[in-house]
């Protein structure tokens, strides 16, 4: 049974969307701000969080930096309805999707189902065929799917479950182009829309998170109005 951690300051969001979640199976965690969930996660973190961003305390932004510097476990955001700049923020700062407030409970439950999937598969090594099982070297990139593991040049690199699905799909043909469409496929859900600037902050991530390994990284291309490319260094 996963378990998800539920943090926003609306208790009817809080009551309904855990209710709905517990009938489906999952084991569902409450709070009601920022501080209150990382007090709670340094003694035992969830399988996946779903925040709120604006919340007293300790906002979703906040939570969601501090946790990156130790968990890639995935991590939904619940936005306001206009709040773009908020979305895209999120997803640069490490959040795997979002969902926009209101939102259908059954559309969340998809997201994060299939949230959960990817991370299995991930994890398992069960990922798209059976030669991505195995550890792949492109270059200076080394990548271990059985243990969710990349470093470059030797040096680890911490990557959530949206950014090691991009990262393989782009790395297993180098020089080959992948559309953004091509790329929505390896790191989502059927089920789940989401639309080009979801995937170039996933991106944009990646290209900091792989910098931090290697201020002079510029492996992955962008094609502007094509797609995105990884160059073998």
């Amino acid at each position: 049974m996963s378990r998800i951690a539920l943090v926003d300051d609306d208790r009817n969001i809080l009551t309904s969307v855990s209710m709905t979640l517990e009938a489906e199976g999952f084991e569902v965690e409450t709070y009601n701000d920022g501080q209150s969930a990382l007090d709670a996660f340094t003694k035992r973190l969830p399988d996946m969080a779903v925040l709120d961003i604006k919340m007293p305390r300790m906002d979703g932004m906040d939570l969601l930096q501090r946790l990156r510097l130790k968990t890639s476990m995935p991590v939904i955001f619940l936005t306001s309805k206009d709040d773009e700049i908020d979305e895209v923020l999120g997803l640069r700062m490490g959040a795997d999707d979002y969902v926009k407030k209101p939102f259908s409970q059954r559309l969340l439950v998809e997201r994060i189902r299939a949230l959960l999937r990817r991370q299995e598969a991930v994890a398992t090594g069960e990922v798209a065929v059976t030669e991505e099982t195995k550890v792949m070297v492109r270059g200076q990139l080394t990548m271990d799917p059985l243990r969710h593991s990349v470093s470059w040049k030797g040096k680890d690199v911490s990557l959530t479950v949206t950014e090691f699905l991009l990262l393989q799909a782009l790395a297993q043909r180098p020089g080959f182009v992948k559309s953004r469409d091509q790329l929505m496929d390896v790191a989502y859900d059927d089920q789940v829309y989401v639309d080009d600037r979801t995937i170039d902050s996933h991106i944009k991530r990646l290209r900091k998170k792989m910098r931090t390994a290697d201020d002079d990284f510029t492996a992955i291309e962008t094609l502007y109005g094509i797609g995105y490319r990884y160059n073998e260094e």
